[in-house]
């Protein structure tokens, strides 16, 4: 007859090796015997139960672990691939889409097609108001393209206003289709920040060919979307081989304009400045000029495009306020002496928003020693109209400097006098398309009226641009305005010319 105790040994010796197996779930019973083994027993459950609990946490604390890495590699994929501001895949990821769809190319599926996309309204938008609504535009320009393009396409931001789309149906029917819905989609105001946003696009296409690198492939796309700005705002153009040679010419333009800056071998001319009621000399214009040594004089147009588009435009600016105020202080000493006498420079917009341009115009000024009343910065209706932080307290250090601002263009945009009054503004300079039908459209003149009777009882001066009939500066005169500018007078001028303009025409 088998021993009870000898069984129950059996038994424990099972459950001992079954724990050990893994099996944390096994459990023993206690016996009513009470003795030794029952007690062993007790303890290998308690043990059990004790052990089944620190696995169970193990697991818990293994998956949660698990979770924080899956999470941590999908932000850092998100970071390495995505937009961080749109959401759309970057640079990186659009060119691995590039390469994924020429590899599938070369398995006989027909080659993609890229698009690359410029908001041609953009930087108005961000000179008006402000880089936080610019963002909130980007944003909602990504969530258009979203919705427009097919959901096979990879739409991204490629920096700054600049997208892509890849369309893997690079049929030339279908690519276009989709350049039309995205120029349709921003045909329309965009609502940014509290703001209708009125920015379309230019766009390049490029038809990929089996072999095409990613790289070559969106590089062609983009000089097409170049050549699609210079042919017009809100169109389209596919990428021709002669349109690299053109991006290669605005490459080479801008090292030689890096090398004229940096040689002082660019020209100021001014422009004179009149006042109507003597037809006297109140001052000039500063304007910059360029004779290129291969191409000869280029349009100011081209050259300060290259200026804005490569970022020399702050050493443009830089360089002809100082050449200007350099040229100032020599007529001062030999013509003028200290008779009154305004010298205007345009400002870029981003040459007025720099941190340290209230800094860099003292500066000047110290340095050829002229007062702060002979100077007049121009800037743009529309970069005037944001509330800039930036803008705003430049705008401040300027006045209390005693420096003058003058508004340039005015009426092109949606600026109010009363904005313009709050900022401190010196002149309002009326753009040339307000002048155009003065003497011979009732409407031009009852507009002309109302701006300059609004702009005196604001207590600032008013200059008419594009003066060229007799006629209209003797209706400018009536109307009130004190000062024009126009080729009715003279076309702007090198200094030596516009020397020997000052000595009979400086307005006493």
């Amino acid at each position: 007859m088998t021993d009870p105790a000898d069984a129950r040994l059996d038994q424990l010796v099972d459950l001992v090796v079954e724990l050990a197996s893994g099996r944390l779930d096994r459990r023993m019973p206690v016996s009513d015997a009470g003795d030794r083994i029952d007690a062993v027993v007790m303890g290998l459950n308690m043990m059990a139960e004790e052990l089944a609990a620190l696995n169970e946490d193990l697991e818990a604390r293994v998956a949660e672990r698990t979770q924080q890495l899956h999470t941590a590699r999908q932000e850092l994929e998100r970071v390495a691939l995505y937009d961080p501001l749109t959401g759309l895949a970057n640079r990186s990821l659009l060119g691995d889409r590039i390469e994924r769809a020429m590899a599938h190319a070369e398995l006989g599926a027909a080659p993609p097609a890229v698009l690359v996309l410029d908001l041609d309204g953009f930087k108005a938008v961000n000179d008006t108001f402000g880089h936080a609504v610019g963002d909130l535009l980007l944003v909602e320009v990504a969530e258009l393209l979203r919705q427009v393009v097919h959901e096979t396409d990879t739409v991204a931001r490629l920096g700054g206003d600049e997208f892509a789309v890849v369309v893997l149906d690079g049929e030339v029917e279908p690519v276009m289709e989709v350049a039309d819905r995205i120029l349709a989609a921003l045909a329309h105001p965009v609502h940014a920040g509290g703001h209708a946003c009125w920015v379309g696009a230019s766009i390049g296409v490029c038809f990929a060919t089996r072999g095409q690198r990613a790289d070559t492939l969106l590089r062609d796309a983009d000089t097409a979307m170049y050549a699609a700005k210079a042919e017009a705002p809100g169109t389209v153009q596919i990428y021709e081989p002669a349109m690299h040679a053109a991006a290669l010419a605005r490459l080479r333009l801008a090292e030689d304009l890096r090398g004229a800056l940096a040689g002082n071998r660019l020209e100021v001319h001014y422009q004179p400045i009149v006042e109507l009621a003597g037809r006297g000399l109140a001052g000039v214009e500063a304007l910059a000029r360029w004779n290129h040594p291969v191409r000869g004089p280029l349009p100011p147009e081209d050259f300060v495009a290259v200026a804005e588009a490569t970022g020399l435009v702050v050493t443009l600016d830089t360089w002809v306020l100082d050449a200007a105020v350099a040229q100032l202080a020599r007529w001062r000493a030999t013509v003028l002496g200290d008779r009154p006498f305004g010298l205007h420079v345009n400002i870029s917009p981003v040459g007025f928003r720099s941190p340290r341009f209230a800094d860099t115009v003292a500066a000047c000024l110290a340095r050829h020693g002229m007062p702060a009343r002979d100077v007049l910065l121009e800037v743009t209706e529309t970069q005037m109209m944001g509330e800039d932080a930036q803008t705003l307290q430049t705008m401040e250090s300027l006045r209390a400097a005693g420096v003058g601002v003058a508004i340039d263009d005015f009426g092109t945009g949606c600026s109010s006098l009363t904005y313009v009054r709050r900022l401190f503004v010196d002149l309002i300079k009326i753009d040339r398309s307000l002048i155009t039908g003065l003497d011979s459209d009732a409407g031009s003149h009852r507009v002309a009226a109302a701006l300059l009777a609004v702009v005196d009882a604001f207590g600032l001066a008013a200059v008419a641009e594009g003066v060229e009939t007799e006629a209209q500066a003797t209706a400018l005169e009536k109307l009130g305005c004190r000062y024009g500018q126009g080729w009715l007078w003279v076309r702007p001028l090198p200094a030596a010319e516009t020397e020997q303009l000052l000595r009979t025409t400086v307005h006493r």
